[in-house]
């Protein structure tokens, strides 16, 4: 699980209670008919922020999007852009427009015409729409295909198309639908950094949906976690990757390792837990009373191999019996079935064409982790 510098306020205006978000979304509810497509629904988005909706198919990422956009009415709740409820106000009167996932370009009409059609609307002077179009169309780096129809463009470059159109009118929030899924897998990582920086030098606050965990950890500042129509947990990628807050975050983002187990004793600055897959285990912290059950998660690649002369931790540590082994280039990945039955994976960067400790399938591996590397999970 790659996690990329993504776009970024560097003052981090979510860690200021005094901070005034720019999209403000309370209690917000959409159902149709019986079936609950969004529930209760808080969030603050800033000025600027890259924001990521991630998630599940059907988890309702995709319907907020779209009451954001005015396309869907809540059942209940309120969403405000820069302070205006927008309560009762169409699509068309939003400050805000929508890069949707099948781009929706308009077959007959050449590029130009296609980023022009909206500016058009507005009845805006023919010189401010020229030029409206070729900064759009230089900005994608696409100024050369101008009179190109649709037909004539491959699947990145009507992304790019799209993505013009959505910004030639200079809206205050740009709204995007899966704007990556029909690339192919090369041209989608290149994508995500241009998009990144296309927003940051217009410093327009775009929120985008997605399926895509590597895609969401590259591109947003933050990112929502959203799992049944509500919200898991809202954080930066690094926090939540290595600090989920549930056991479906950990396990829905990355590759995770649960242990379940039992608090034995919280001590200063620490807690141990009994589990029946690899003993005693310590993680840093404490505020769990003893008996209470816990899930604790590690990582692949916070998991050590240790060598056959090292000595036993005594805790965090267990035996296991290599059963698949993925190699992937930069990293290879183990899967340990541990005595009790379970499966584990470990990860070990390929730092040199042979492994100074080769691994093969069918051999006994110890392994270890450090107590700052194992996240306990109370929810």
């Amino acid at each position: 699980m790659a996690i990329g510098v993504a776009s970024g306020l560097q003052d981090k205006p979510w860690t200021d209670p005094s901070a005034r978000p720019y999209v403000r979304i309370e209690g917000l509810s959409k159902s149709f008919g019986d079936v609950a497509a969004v529930t209760g629904v808080d969030l603050d988005i800033f000025r600027g922020e890259f924001f990521a909706l991630l998630g599940a198919s059907g988890c309702g990422k995709t319907t907020l999007l779209r009451m954001l956009a005015g396309f869907e009415e809540p059942s209940s709740g309120k969403i405000y852009i820069d302070g205006v409820d927008m309560a009762g106000i169409p699509p068309h009167r939003r400050p805000v427009n929508m890069m949707f996932q099948s781009y929706a370009l308009f077959p007959h009409m050449t590029v130009a015409q296609n980023v022009a059609f909206g500016l058009q609307q507005e009845r805006l002077p023919r010189r401010e729409v020229a030029d409206r179009v070729r900064q759009m169309l230089d900005l994608v780096q696409i100024g050369g295909l101008a009179r190109r129809k649709p037909d004539q463009l491959s699947g990145g470059q009507r992304q790019r198309v799209a993505l013009a159109r959505s910004l030639a009118k200079r809206p205050k929030l740009v709204l995007l639908d899966e704007p990556l899924g029909a690339l192919d897998r090369k041209l989608r990582e290149q994508t995500q950094f241009e998009l990144v920086n296309i927003q940051e030098k217009l410093e327009t606050t775009f929120v985008v949906v997605t399926h895509d965990q590597e895609e969401a950890m590259t591109m947003a500042s933050r990112i929502c976690v959203m799992n049944a129509g509500m919200v898991e947990q809202v954080g930066t990628p690094h926090e939540i990757y290595e600090y989920p807050i549930s056991r479906f975050v950990a396990d829905f983002i990355g590759d995770a390792n649960l242990f379940d187990g039992v608090v034995d004793a919280t001590g200063t600055g620490s807690t141990r837990i009994s589990s029946a897959d690899v003993g005693d285990i310590v993680v840093e912290g404490g505020g769990a009373a003893a008996g209470a059950p816990v899930t604790v998660m590690v990582r692949p690649e916070k998991i050590q191999v240790l060598a056959p002369e090292a000595p036993d931790p005594g805790f965090n540590t267990g035996e296991g019996i290599v059963r698949e082994i993925a190699y992937l280039g930069g990293m290879s990945v183990y899967h340990l079935e541990l005595p009790s039955g379970k499966r584990i994976q470990l990860a070990r960067a390929n730092l040199m064409h042979t492994a100074e400790t080769p691994i093969g399938w069918d051999d006994r591996v110890r392994f270890h982790w450090h107590p700052a590397n194992g996240v306990p999970l109370l929810a």
